[in-house]
Formats: structure tokens, C-alpha cells, sequence
């Protein structure tokens, strides 16, 4: 029976994080604020310190894609400013990049020297909290028919010379 309202419990929570978890949408920063990705008056890692990133969140880079473009890069490449090898690259002057997984993630401007002064941005992300689903009660464990708490019949209860009670109560003999 211990196993069944185990069973029961994984399954009810696993159902409530389906639910939650699909519905819940990120938080969108806008890069560099009211400025936006540009390479002169933002401090880039000050505005990611004052922010949390999480998975299913965005990050909106808004830029004159003339002078500018958004690349991303590894760590190592991220220290260098360098842009030749770009993980991802994003030119449209107005791009979202949505964060899928846990970990750091690295973006300069891939334009000789902008990154050099400042244009670049390193950012932790943090797995996407349960929210919702921590809070939310889970539904008690459901019993299956066997292990219903009815009394069970006496092995006697259709002998016709006996004066036993016609259900056994308390737990079976051995």
C-alpha cells in the first residue's frame, strides 16, 4: 500500500509540473536598459549585476545594426573580444535571445574595438524555478479497490454451525 501512495504522490506532482512548468513565461530584459546595446555610457556588467537571468527568460538587444551587431561567443573568446568564432551572431538591430539553458552565456559586438571598450556582456543563468508548483498542494493519495480499508469476509462467515462475526476485524493470522 506504501508503494501505491508513493506512486500515486510522484504522479500527482509530476502532472502539477507539466501543468505549471509549460505555462510559465520569462522575464524580459531589455539589454543596457533605456540606452540599449551600444558601446558608449552602459556599464553592461553593473546592469546584469543588478538582475537574476533564468532559463525561459529573454534577453532583447535593441541597437543600430549599422554600427553594431550581437555576438555570441565562449568564455575564452568573450576575455580575447573575439568574434570569429561565433556561437551564435544576431544583426537584425532588434533581436531577442531566449535563455534554454543553466550557465554562463557570453555576448560582445563583433565590430573591431567596441567590445575592447566595454560593448560586451557576461551573464549567469539560473535553472528556471518550480514557482508555482512548489506551492501548490498535491492532491491526496488515491486508493486502488485491493487496498481499500473494508473490512475483509471470515473464512466462516458462510459456515452454517458457527456463532463468529461475519467480517474479521484486525489483522489477518498468520
Amino acid at each position: 500500500m506504501a508503494s501505491i501512495n508513493i506512486k500515486s504522490f510522484f504522479t500527482s506532482l509530476m502532472i502539477l509540473v507539466t501543468l505549471f512548468g509549460v505555462g510559465v513565461e520569462g522575464t524580459v530584459h531589455k539589454v543596457g536598459g533605456s540606452s540599449g546595446w551600444t558601446m558608449m555610457g552602459v556599464d553592461y556588467q553593473a546592469w546584469a549585476s543588478s538582475r537574476t537571468f533564468k532559463v525561459g527568460d529573454s534577453l532583447v538587444f535593441e541597437y543600430n545594426n549599422e554600427f553594431h551587431d550581437v555576438t555570441e561567443v565562449t568564455p575564452h573568446d568573450f576575455e580575447l573580444c573575439y568574434s570569429s568564432n561565433p556561437l551564435a551572431r544576431y544583426q537584425t538591430g532588434s533581436d531577442t535571445v531566449t535563455l534554454t539553458k543553466p550557465g554562463f552565456q557570453h555576448f560582445i559586438c563583433g565590430v573591431p574595438g567596441h567590445c575592447d571598450i566595454g560593448q560586451k556582456l557576461d551573464i549567469f543563468v539560473f535553472p528556471a524555478s518550480l514557482g508555482p508548483v512548489a506551492a501548490a498542494p498535491v492532491p491526496g493519495p488515491v486508493r486502488s479497490p485491493s487496498s481499500s480499508m473494508s473490512p475483509s469476509p471470515s473464512p466462516l462467515a458462510g459456515s452454517p454451525k458457527t456463532n463468529a462475526p461475519r467480517f474479521r476485524m484486525g489483522p489477518s493470522p498468520l
